[in-house]
Formats: C-alpha cells, sequence, structure tokens
C-alpha cells in the first residue's frame, strides 16, 4: 500500500491536464500481491452474494504456502503465454469421484475468471468414477453465495450453478472427466486430489496436468465438523483459485 500511496502522490504531483485524473484513478486500482501490481475488475460483473467470500479469498493470498504458490504461478504462466497467442483456456478439474473439491474448484476458477475480466476461459470437471456431486458441496457452495438450484433430481441430481448475472450456469453432476460433455483435447487438467492424479498417469487430450491436492471434506462427513470442514475447503480453494487467476491477469 505504501508503494501504491507513492505512486499516488507522485502522480499527482504531474497533473497538467484533467485527462491525467483517470490514469491515477485506474492506478489506485492496483494492489501488490507478493509483488506483483495487479488490476481488478469490477465486482459487479459476479453476483452480489458472492462479495464478501471473494473480498475474503483476496485478502487471503499471504496464507498460500510457498509451495502451492510455486506451482500456481507456473500454472499461470502456461494459461498466459495461450491467452498471448489467443488460444482457449479450458480447464478440467479432476477428483476420483467428482462429488466434491473438483466441483468447488470449477466454479471458484469460473468465477475467479469473471473477477479479473479473463475471457475465453471455460472450466469443467469429472472424475475416475461416477457416483453423484455430493449435497454437502451443493449446501457449502450455497453458504459462499452461489445460487444453485436442482435442474434433474434423482441418485446423480444434476444442479445449475450460478456465478454471475450475465454468465452461463455451470453444470453440477458426476461424471468422467472425459465424459461428453468435457472437452477431449487442449485442455489443461489440474488434479484436486492425489489419488485421481495416482491413477491417471495419462490424461488424455490434455495439454498440461497440474497437482493441486486439497484435504477430502468427505472425512468429516456426519460429523459435528461435517460444515465447518466443507466451508474450510471452499475457502482454501477459492483462496488458491482467486490467486491463480491474479496471477494471469498480472502477466498479459
Amino acid at each position: 500500500m505504501l508503494t501504491v500511496d507513492l505512486y499516488f502522490r507522485k502522480s499527482q504531483s504531474r497533473i497538467l491536464k484533467g485527462k491525467w485524473i483517470k490514469q491515477i484513478s485506474y492506478s489506485l486500482c492496483l494492489v501488490l500481491v507478493f509483488g506483483t501490481a495487479i488490476a481488478y475488475s469490477a465486482e459487479s460483473d459476479l453476483m452480489e452474494t458472492l462479495h464478501p467470500a471473494v473480498k475474503q479469498a483476496v485478502a487471503e493470498f499471504n496464507q498460500i504456502p510457498n509451495d502451492r504458490t510455486a506451482v500456481l504461478k507456473d500454472a499461470a504462466l502456461f494459461l498466459a503465454d495461450r491467452r498471448h497467442k489467443q488460444q482457449p483456456v479450458t480447464l478440467t478439474f479432476i477428483c476420483t469421484h467428482n462429488s466434491r473439491r473438483s466441483h468447488i474448484a470449477q466454479l471458484w476458477c469460473q468465477a475467479a475468471a469473471v473477477y479479473y475480466g479473463l475471457t475465453n476461459i471455460t472450466t469443467y470437471s469429472g472424475g475416475t468414477e461416477v457416483v453423484a456431486c455430493n449435497p454437502r458441496t451443493v449446501r457449502a457452495m450455497r453458504r459462499a453465495g452461489f445460487s444453485i438450484v436442482t435442474l434433474i433430481p434423482g441418485t446423480n441430481a444434476v444442479y445449475l450453478a450460478q456465478y454471475s448475472e450475465n454468465g452461463t450456469p455451470v453444470k453440477l453432476f458426476s461424471k468422467l472427466y472425459n465424459a461428453e460433455d468435457n472437452p477431449k483435447q487442449d485442455y489443461v487438467a489440474l488434479f484436486c486430489c492425489s489419488q485421481a492424479d495416482a491413477s491417471c498417469p495419462t490424461v488424455t487430450g490434455s495439454i498440461r496436468r497440474v497437482s493441486i491436492p486439497y484435504t477430502d471434506p468427505k472425512l468429516s462427513d456426519g460429523s459435528p465438523q461435517e460444515k465447518e470442514n466443507y466451508d474450510k475447503c471452499s475457502r482454501q480453494i477459492a483462496r488458491e483459485m482467486f490467486f491463480l487467476m491474479a496471477q494471469v491477469r498480472a502477466k498479459l
């Protein structure tokens, strides 16, 4: 913040015409994240109910361990390079059952892309086995601020999750990572659990794989800590997905 304040004072002294006011206003939108200046887009692009969780995620970038920031920064370099080449950026988040962590990551990453004004970034999720999108996942994401409705009830229910008034809703249900609705080539595979990462030595069609395992909130199912642990998992993933997209934006 001292760097921003200093820049403002120096810029203010150079104002000779009113046209410089807009430049200074833009400069004030810059924040320093690990030494990198990142411009935030308007929060109005996201649903208002998401604003508190987003502000919290952005404020907690310094809680991400160094080893994970290194992985995320490396992934951001690859994604930014594709953007520079005007190539679409497609991300598929993978965990064993496509029931909890992969859905949470898919939603938060898509919301983060919108927040940072990154177009042509589309997120998907899948698993190595098909079970169901767990209702606990849905409840946790609703608590975080997403609007989620049941589209098709059943043992593997289909939900629609909204993160933006104008964005296309994300369809949530358990499926294989290479299912019909998911990309078959030129996508980045991001593994949200070590089990799926180990069981998939080769991910057909992917152009890059990234390992970012998270503790499975399933371990607390039925316990007094269930709600707390699902929210903790969502909060950690949100923090890292917003950091990832912030790094992509900074490199453009």
